[in-house]
């Protein structure tokens, strides 16, 4: 089971793994834009049940075309659709891109908030998304909890929760800070390289020791 004092032996090896392997693009985008809030709002909502070479390329697309609020909102929502196919629901998403816009414009003074609770006011913008765009877009401490982060930590034992939300608040109560930025990073190359969802490559994994492997029934 994982403690607190395997926590930095578990980083080093999320660290290692994750120099060897490609970053998901919205943290490429991100680094490459740190400066621009908006940008990293954008990919996310671009990212949603969308493949990360998708994301990138679509996302590229677009902001040749736009990269402000106000040059997004006077964008056809058909030029929208164009750019960013072959996204998932991409005609949705360029509704919503168009929507969030106006309100940043209408609302923000065309700036992207950076607190969790102003941002989850916007049109399609959950609690993961909120988190990418307050940690990655603005260097502010939060959590960001996807499929990838929920699964592993319960795998860990590190927490005991049924969905990302609860992971995201118990996190929050018990993992160090200077994890919280991080932690998603990692544990998504991590989760797709090595703690697969189903029969996860054990033998080959250095957290093995610190792992309760909780609910995993086959492993290699």
């Amino acid at each position: 089971m994982m403690k607190s004092e395997g926590l930095p032996d578990a980083f080093r090896v999320l660290r290692k793994n994750r120099a060897k392997n490609a970053a998901a693009s919205v943290t490429e985008i991100a680094a490459a834009h740190r400066a621009s809030p908006f940008r990293v709002l954008v990919s996310c909502i671009i990212s949603l049940r969308t493949k990360d070479e998708v994301t990138a390329a679509a996302s590229k697309r677009l902001f040749e075309l736009a990269d402000t609020p106000k040059e997004l909102l006077r964008l056809r929502t058909s030029t929208i659709e164009k750019a960013i196919f072959p996204c998932g629901f991409y005609r949705n998403k360029a509704r919503t891109l168009k929507e969030i816009s106006k309100d940043l414009i209408d609302r923000f003074e065309g700036r992207v908030p950076d607190t969790i609770e102003d941002l989850l006011t916007l049109k399609g913008v959950g609690r993961k998304t909120a988190n990418l765009v307050v940690t990655l877009g603005h260097a502010k401490p939060g959590i960001c909890v996807d499929i990838h982060v929920h699964r592993i930590t319960n795998r860990w034992g590190y927490v005991k929760t049924k969905n990302p939300d609860e992971t995201e608040a118990a996190l929050r109560a018990k993992l160090p800070k200077r994890y919280w930025i991080p932690i998603n990073d990692l544990l998504v190359v991590y989760g797709q390289k090595v703690c697969r969802p189903v029969s996860p490559f054990c033998s080959e994994c250095g957290i093995a020791k610190h792992c309760a492997k909780v609910g995993v029934e086959k492993f290699r």
